[in-house]
């Protein structure tokens, strides 16, 4: 039996845990059968159960390759696992990882390209560095802002944005560089990520909450960078025309608000946007939301008080429906190189 740490929201109940990356050492040859425990989330209250019977489980000999294996959903909401020790090791892990290490690999990777400007915003509640990615000439008519990883388990977002990335900076993308510039805070929640957390900073706080006002920089440092960025942009005429906070969940939709700001202008911007998805990306989810408010999200923050198209685009880590399996994270990475069409094709489109 394995008891997962919870990590828990400050000042309230909320407790989530839904994260899970180790390393298993055993005899070579000896099947093993071991349980997760601690699944019983509270959000707002309630109890929110994050795995179920199709939750799938990572494992890898060397912590590179990695493939999954199902799970079993016991009675009293456990996950068993079974599992073979080809060799003395094997890792486990709840979603492909992308580690902060692999982020310093891409930056070092693209940081001497003449498309690229890395740019330092600010640091963690722990004192890791915040980076913006600038990809593309910044004088370009339109911008695009992707955040991912702001929560510590959901890593679709990372590798999206590394095949997004990766694809722009191929020889043939001048045609999608003159369109739009694309900017990138790819890891919002470093701390999580370096401490095995599922949801919250290091001060037990939810970065897609509180975005209905200026962020505290004592407890909340990483959105309160963030807003000085996007408030930076603005005043110098660069307001982002998209901004997407990329997550993971168990559905996979897009999270469309209701802001109080130009609605109807709003949701015909996003419902462009999904159109294009369905035929340019694998994307087949649908969208959710769009008949009620919700001003805490980044998306509805953004749109609300700043007037830019922003909502959030879950990626279901149990099931992609589009390609009809389990994702990892080449599909994630497809998703991103499949995203510049869709960019392009929305402000070809755009009035």
């Amino acid at each position: 039996m394995i008891s997962l740490i919870y990590d828990h929201e400050r000042s309230s109940l909320n407790k989530a845990n839904q994260h899970w990356h180790f390393q298993l050492q055993a005899a070579p040859g000896s099947d093993l059968t071991f349980v997760l425990q601690n699944f019983d989330n509270i959000w707002n209250g309630q109890k929110a159960y994050p795995i179920s019977d199709h939750t799938p489980c990572f494992i890898s000999r060397d912590g590179k390759s990695w493939t999954f294996i199902p799970t079993q959903l016991t009675s009293d909401y456990k996950l068993k696992i079974k599992v073979h020790m080809d060799s003395a090791q094997l890792y486990l892990a709840s979603l492909e990882p992308y580690r902060i290490s692999d982020l310093e690999k891409l930056l070092a990777e693209i940081k001497n390209n003449p498309l690229v400007h890395i740019e330092t915003i600010g640091k963690t509640s722990e004192g890791r560095s915040l980076e913006i990615v600038r990809v593309g000439n910044p004088n370009a008519p339109h911008r695009v802002f992707l955040r991912a990883r702001a929560h510590g388990f959901e890593t679709a977002g990372n590798w999206i944005v590394q095949g997004l990335v990766r694809s722009l900076l191929q020889d043939k993308s001048a045609p999608y560089l003159q369109k739009y510039c694309l900017y990138i805070l790819p890891m919002a929640n470093k701390d999580a990520v370096a401490l095995g957390r599922t949801r919250f900073n290091a001060q037990g706080m939810d970065l897609n909450r509180n975005w209905d006002k200026m962020a505290d920089p004592n407890v909340c440092p990483e959105n309160y960078a963030l807003e000085n960025w996007f408030k930076k942009m603005i005043a110098a005429g660069k307001k982002p025309d998209l901004a997407i906070d990329l997550h993971n969940d168990r559905e996979g939709n897009l999270h469309v608000s209701r802001p109080n700001h130009d609605l109807e202008t709003y949701l015909s911007h996003i419902e462009r946007f999904e159109s294009l998805l369905y035929k340019y990306t694998w994307y087949t989810e649908g969208r959710k939301g769009g008949e009620f408010r919700n001003p805490g999200t980044i998306g509805e923050g953004l749109a609300e008080r700043y007037g830019i198209d922003a909502f959030i685009y879950e990626f279901n880590f149990e099931w992609a429906k589009g390609l009809n399996k389990v994702p990892q994270g080449k599909d994630w990475e497809l998703m991103g190189k499949e995203l510049k069409d869709v960019f392009l094709k929305y402000f070809e489109g755009a009035k």
